[in-house]
């Protein structure tokens, strides 16, 4: 299907046009060259720093601890919101560290006595096929055909590469990397041992070595590569490259290693050690024959990938249309099928990269080649890691969920200290940065974005709603304690208001600004998404303690706590207000939607439930605009979906479309979209924006927040004719649709009984559900998009 294969018929030239292939762990972009190959190479826990370099970095810049909260409290009381701001800079400390390229296996491929350029083939073919997570590359050059493939085992744990052609030809591999490197002599193979730096800085920090190594207690982590070959042809290995002479048959096998040890444990694996870590992987896959490994690899990759699929009516035959073409003409014809295909990518780069037991998918997923990336590649947590796993549940992937999911305890763990030094709290916290040595500190830079530790909030929603997809009170009673200091700290940051109700302070609404005195200012009191955080969090609570049957004082604190904190306000335009007081915005089309946090993903705001607040809600997307950042247009087709507004979400589809090119950082929405390989386009490159992406139109077909499960919500009228697999609702009920003008068809299958309202346009229709078994609904037309 032309919805599951992303296609082009000329080589990669820039990264953002290179194919992605992962297995949870290591992460290839594959440019499918002619001559000259590159696959730019990963590993998920290839970062810079280490606990020792977290504790060096985390000296305040000022005052912290309960008094020090209290002050700029007193200053927000009197007014001095510059005073304010200063004194929010003290709680601050230096910068996370950057999630790092690990290398690149480099390829040249001689014919006889020439090399092949892209100009001189003919019949040039490069795909990704989703359904078997295969990039395959082929030309035909002077009557020579040639054909490389590429994949990442999860498995076998290693990257294999095999070229074949119809006559013989030479290559040459070789091993390169932006890290400290040295070769390591292997048999039939090659070697890379590798030293991260001991710190990275963020690129917009004017740091006087913003690359630092060290051979102190603070030394970054060891790495390596390991490669072998088999090949009838002849093969000469030196320290520094392979080559295979008179070859036609050529497999490549790779695997990688480093010495992370998990976030709080100091990383002291050598390279060599790494490298034997590696090795094991590569020398027991090089000895089995490759259609095994291809068998192994699309059997594990299919049983997660085909549990849900899309189809959209497709506007003609696509599948001999380049992607990138495919993007161009969408911009001024409608293709659906490519919404289909940006649904299945977002599952596939899921899949490719969080697998059970890794790291949780960074701001690149798990794809990178810049060693001093874009806000550092790191966990940005006021929103974009919160993206990333938005389709898990909905999508049938739960599974890769549980990186995220594991990662909380630790982050708890490191979060108490800092809620107990920066601010005389109990419990947990975060703010918007955080890394694999589960940084939770403010980040040195403006409070609008650095001052916000509610993180910790947002990001155990992720624990309830496994739950509350999988209904499975093991995991819920795990999850508790984590639950529980979340929201411990959140009971700790309120405080009273002169009106008796409950609020926080210092309080910021991430990344954006308000005028004060026609100046702008981010500091101020209970911005609308903390009092909607603590308050969805306090709620999750007390169904933990339901479901669990607990007897917890605090619960009864939580509640009470909760009955006090007030609805978001709405403000003069008719919009929900992003603070409490009706504040002048400096941008009224930011890109951050974090007052609507209880429309989506939270639940607190629905057109039925609180329908005035969703009218306001719908009023602060219209005065937004559409216009915005590459995730941020994700986030709003999410927002829509929710509001039942099947034409604005189509538009936001069609924006998040939008072909883009240019790399450089943009924060207002010019160049956002997607990139020819459909990576999404903050610019540059985020990968929250197609997760977000993928979650919002199953939020068109599928919902299930209010407790019914409504049927295609927000399907636009140009979807007329569709069919959707594997989705998922809460209550662990599984959902097929066929949809048409004539009607619905649709197959709900329960993991355990019970009984359910299914909801289809005005109708509502009761259903006993049994385990395991497939309830069948044939449900009457209505109008689609209404």
């Amino acid at each position: 299907m032309s919805s599951q294969r992303l296609y082009y018929d000329r080589p990669a030239e820039v990264w953002v046009e290179a194919l992605p292939l992962g297995n949870g762990r290591i992460g290839a972009m594959c440019f499918g060259g002619v001559g000259a190959d590159r696959i730019a190479m990963n590993d998920e826990t290839c970062w810079s720093g280490s606990p020792e370099t977290a504790r060096l970095l985390s000296a305040p810049l000022g005052a912290t601890g309960a008094e020090a909260v209290e002050d700029v409290r007193a200053a927000l009381a009197a007014g001095e919101i510059g005073r304010a701001h200063e004194l929010a800079r003290g709680f601050q400390a230096a910068h996370s560290q950057a999630y790092l390229p690990l290398g690149d296996l480099l390829l040249d491929v001689q014919i006889g006595d020439s090399t092949p350029t892209a100009g001189d083939v003919t019949q040039y073919r490069r795909t990704l096929d989703l359904d078997t997570a295969t990039a395959v590359a082929q030309y035909k050059t002077d009557g020579v055909a040639v054909r490389q493939e590429a994949f990442v085992s999860a498995p076998a744990g290693v990257l294999v590469l095999r070229l074949t052609a119809s006559q013989p030809l030479t290559l040459t591999a070789r091993l390169a990397s932006q890290l400290q490197a040295r070769p390591h002599a292997v048999a039939n193979g090659l070697g890379l041992l590798l030293q991260a730096p001991a710190s990275v800085a963020p690129p917009n920090r004017k740091a006087p070595e913003p690359v630092r190594y060290s051979e102190g207690p603070d030394r970054g982590m060891a790495a390596a590569i390991a490669l072998r070959t088999k090949t009838d042809g002849e093969l000469t290995a030196t320290d520094t490259g392979l080559t295979i002479n008179r070859a036609t048959d050529i497999t490549l096998i790779l695997s990688t290693a480093t010495g992370y040890d998990g976030p709080l444990t100091p990383p002291t694996r050598t390279a060599e050690e790494c490298f034997a870590q590696a090795d094991e992987k590569v020398a027991a896959a090089i000895d089995r024959p490759y259609d095994e490994l291809v068998q192994e690899h699309t059997a594990d990759h299919q049983e997660l990938f085909r549990r849900s699929s899309l189809e959209l009516d497709d506007p003609g035959d696509q599948a001999d249309v380049p992607t990138d073409v495919r993007l161009a003409r969408a911009v001024e014809t409608d293709d659906p099928s490519l919404a289909a295909l940006v649904f299945d990518y977002g599952r596939y780069l899921m899949i490719a990269g969080s697998r059970p037991g890794g790291l949780p998918t960074n701001l690149q997923g798990i794809w990178n080649d810049i060693l001093q990336p874009p806000w550092s590649s790191n966990y940005t947590v006021n929103i974009n890691t919160e993206m990333n796993y938005w389709p898990a549940e909905t999508t049938s992937l739960p599974e890769c969920h549980e990186p995220l999911l594991d990662f909380l305890e630790h982050l708890a763990e490191a979060g108490r200290r800092t809620a107990k030094e920066r601010y005389g709290c109990g419990g947990w916290t975060a703010h918007h940065n955080v890394d694999a040595w589960c940084w939770t500190i403010p980040v040195a830079g403006d409070p609008r974005w650095s001052n916000w530790p509610m993180s910790g909030a947002w990001l155990v929603r992720h624990l309830w709603d496994h739950y509350a997809f999988s209904g499975d009170p093991e995991f819920l009673e795990r999850a508790w304690p984590i639950l529980r200091g979340a929201a411990e700290f959140g009971l700790d940051w309120l405080v009273e208001s002169p009106d008796g109700a409950l609020g926080t302070s210092p309080s910021t609404s991430p990344e954006n600004t308000y005028l004060a005195d026609g100046k702008p200012a981010s500091v101020t009191v209970s911005a609308t998404m903390d009092l909607a955080l603590i308050s969805d969090l306090f709620h999750r609570c007390e169904l933990t303690a339901e479901a669990l049957g607990l007897s917890d004082p605090l619960i009864e604190q939580f509640a009470a706590a909760r009955k006090r904190i007030p609805d978001p306000p709405i403000g003069g335009q008719g919009q929900l207000q992003e603070w409490a007081a009706d504040l002048p915005e400096q941008d009224p089309h930011h890109r951050h939607m974090s007052h609507l946090i209880g429309l989506h993903p939270g639940d607190a705001i629905t057109p039925d439930g609180t329908p005035a607040l969703a009218t306001a809600a719908a009023r602060t997307l219209d005065l937004r605009g559409d216009r915005a950042t590459g995730w941020s247009l994700a986030w709003k087709i999410n927002l829509r979906a929710r509001l039942r507004d099947a034409a604005g979400a189509h538009r936001l589809v069609r924006a998040f479309l939008s072909p883009a090119d240019d790399t450089s950082t943009d924060y207002v929405g010019s160049g956002a979209g997607v990139y020819p390989n459909l990576f999404c386009a903050h610019p540059p490159f985020q990968i929250d924006g197609n997760f977000g992406a993928t979650a919002g139109i199953a939020e068109m077909l599928l919902q299930s927040h209010t407790g019914e499960i409504e049927l295609l919500p927000a399907v636009p009228v140009e979807w007329a004719t569709g069919r959707v697999t594997g989705l998922r609702a809460r209550g662990g009920v599984t959902v097929d649709l066929d949809w048409s003008p004539s009607g619905l068809n649709a197959v709900l299958t329960a993991n355990r009984d019970q009984q359910r309202i299914i909801r289809y346009g005005d109708q509502r229709i009761p259903v006993t559900l049994t385990a395991r078994a497939a309830h069948r609904l044939d449900l009457r037309a209505r109008p689609v998009g209404e």
